[in-house]
């Protein structure tokens, strides 16, 4: 039973191995078109790099804006928890974790992470 299995495998992987092979063979394209492999603007060359530069200013923003998002998504459940848990500790918690949350934010406004044009 089990010769019987890895004979029919590998006559399964033979074939297919066949078929890639015969359909690469075939796919292919023989030439090269420069005008297909060139970037395309507006039917021109283009005189400078099709790639625009990377602002690291956008990223900074990008990654600041994630960090207040996620501590959004911590502040959130506090409201839900306020029926079960001791009210004093709570707002203790809140208060404490909304004061490093305005700390931050005063320290990137100082730093001039926040400020769109340099």
């Amino acid at each position: 039973m089990m010769k019987l299995i890895m004979t029919n495998s590998l006559m399964i992987m033979f074939i297919l191995t066949i078929m890639v092979l015969i359909l690469n063979l075939i796919s292919k394209k023989t030439t090269i078109d420069r005008e297909k492999s060139s970037p395309f603007e507006c039917g021109f060359d283009p005189k400078t790099s099709s790639r625009l530069p990377f602002s690291l200013h956008f990223f900074l923003i990008t990654i600041i804006f994630l960090i207040f998002d996620v501590e959004l998504t911590i502040l959130l459940p506090l409201i839900v928890s306020m029926k079960t848990s001791n009210l004093i500790m709570l707002s203790m918690f809140s208060c404490f974790f909304i004061l490093i949350l305005i700390f931050g934010l005063i320290h990137e406004w100082q730093e001039g992470a926040l400020k769109w044009v340099n």
